[in-house]
């Protein structure tokens, strides 16, 4: 009787910690089957939404007009397009040297106790709410930094919506992004290829820009796309600083509306539901979303292409 008893209870302590096993990896998977339900569903939502505004508003007028007026049917998202690059481009110049540089800080030059400081408060800089950032280009920026330059010094107009106050402030917002990624791959690289370089008599800035910096070259680039996938999509602080009025144009001082911008002008506004107006935002959403998913895959594509691996 013992012996059968002891066998059971055994058996009961061998069966308990499989079907604890099985229940962790059920809930496992189920957070994994949600963020990939979430994404189809999200996906499926766009592209039916775009779907009923393309049987309304020809596909080929909305891809190559440069026209983007709702209100009198014009619905050419080349305008709204060009204003969106325009402001990720100016932020990508501002912020991605400076997030490079202050990567290259941290990893090659600051000591331990600087970089305990320095990385808490880029943390905080991430943690912003990004229409406080964009109160800060709308009261600071602007009228602080850019109107008593171009204006008053260079006689150039500058209104108090314009695209470079935009990217400017989108452009420190990916600093922390850029930094934090391209620390990472920078100290990534083995200890063994500085060494080597001291030896030959190489300056501290000679091994960072032409030893560490090319061997982490292919992890920088990855963090720039993802930064400029950020900047494409940033909404609040583009949105107040920006304007929304649509733009063709080259001149950084003038205002514009990039998708987002747009997105958010509708859905504040009185649109009646069904009308192209409506359903136009969802085919400027799965545009946005494309691009913004196009610059991924080609992070993922550098990555996987230039990926240097260190035994």
């Amino acid at each position: 009787m013992s012996s059968g008893g002891g066998s059971l209870n055994l058996r009961k302590s061998q069966t308990w910690p499989r079907l604890k096993e099985r229940a962790i990896r059920l809930l496992f998977f189920s957070c994994a089957a949600m963020s990939i339900l979430t994404t189809i569903a999200i996906i499926a939502v766009l592209v039916t939404g775009a779907m009923e505004f393309f049987r309304m508003i020809p596909i080929t007028d909305f891809l190559t007009g440069i026209e983007w007026f709702p209100s009198s049917g014009k619905y050419g998202v080349v305008v709204l397009v060009w204003d969106t690059i325009l402001v990720a481009v100016v932020a990508g110049v501002f912020g991605l040297p400076m997030g490079l540089a202050i990567a290259i800080y941290l990893s090659e030059y600051a000591t331990p106790r600087t970089r305990s400081i320095v990385k808490p408060i880029l943390e905080i800089l991430a943690g912003i709410p990004t229409i406080v950032y964009g109160f800060f280009a709308l009261t600071f920026i602007t009228p602080v930094v850019l109107q008593p330059i171009f204006h008053d010094l260079l006689g150039f107009h500058v209104g108090q919506f314009n695209i470079l106050s935009g990217g400017l402030v989108v452009g420190v917002m990916i600093i922390p992004m850029v930094s934090s990624l391209s620390e990472d791959v920078l100290r990534a690289v083995p200890r063994s290829l500085r060494e080597a370089s001291y030896a030959l008599g190489s300056t501290r800035l000679d091994v960072s820009l032409r030893v560490v910096v090319p061997a982490a070259l292919s992890g920088i680039i990855a963090a720039f796309l993802l930064a400029i996938s950020r900047a494409i999509g940033e909404t609040m602080a583009v949105t107040l600083a920006v304007g929304m009025k649509p733009n063709l144009t080259l001149n950084v001082l003038d205002s514009a509306q990039t998708m987002t911008s747009f997105i958010v002008n509708i859905m504040s506004g009185d649109v009646e539901v069904g009308s192209p107006e409506e359903k136009s935002l969802y085919a400027v959403g799965l545009t946005l979303f494309l691009m913004t998913l196009l610059m991924n895959i080609l992070s993922q594509m550098v990555l996987r292409r230039f990926r240097e691996v260190y035994q």
